[in-house]
């Protein structure tokens, strides 16, 4: 409640462009949801809104722009797509039941990891639906059925985890969206905290 007092306090002006610190931060998940549709609702009208937070289904759900912050200093920006096309690590999850049928998809799919112990494959993929089909297709072509099949692709953790910390890999900022033409919307900026901030 009194965080929907601070945003309410804020507009009495009628701003056009407003800061929110963690506005979410220690809400239980209805009430992050009813400030997630209060900014959507803010930024409907046209106001633009710059959101830190912690919380990077948060920065996915509400952010137009992105700017991933590392000791200090932007690391990356851009959309959340833009931002999750940086990280490598996409792949297609295949798990087998029968260790005759993971040794023989093992062996015929070379680029894939193994997890032996799971009996299961890691297929290199971007997730998209040619690719999906692609692996599906080799599949039958085999005559080997999975008993289990999933689909990761990298979300903003992942990025997050490499543009940040001792071993972040720098990366340029990335070009204005000019999908949408528009600077009204919430851009997001997570924060690498240090152990003295907490």
């Amino acid at each position: 409640m009194k965080r929907r007092l601070d945003i309410a306090m804020t507009l009495v002006g009628g701003l056009r462009i407003i800061f929110l610190d963690e506005p979410t931060t220690g809400l239980d998940p209805r009430s992050r949801h009813n400030m997630w549709e209060i900014i959507r609702g803010l930024v409907s009208t046209g106001v633009t809104v710059f959101l830190t937070t912690q919380y990077l289904e948060e920065a996915d759900q509400l952010a137009h722009r992105i700017a991933v912050l590392n000791d200090g200093r932007i690391a990356a920006e851009g959309t959340a797509d833009q931002l999750k096309r940086l990280v490598p690590g996409g792949h297609v999850w295949l798990r087998f039941a029968d260790p005759a049928r993971y040794r023989s998809a093992a062996a015929t799919l070379r680029e894939a990891h193994r997890d032996d112990a799971a009996l299961a494959l890691q297929v290199p993929s971007d997730g998209s639906q040619r690719e999906l089909r692609s692996i599906l297709d080799w599949l039958d072509s085999v005559g080997i059925e999975a008993d289990e099949l999933t689909v990761h692709t990298p979300d903003l953790d992942d990025v997050f985890f490499a543009l940040t910390g001792p071993t972040a890999t720098p990366t340029t900022g990335l070009a204005a969206d000019s999908a949408t033409g528009s600077t009204a919307g919430p851009a997001t900026v997570p924060q690498q905290r240090k152990e003295n901030d907490l």
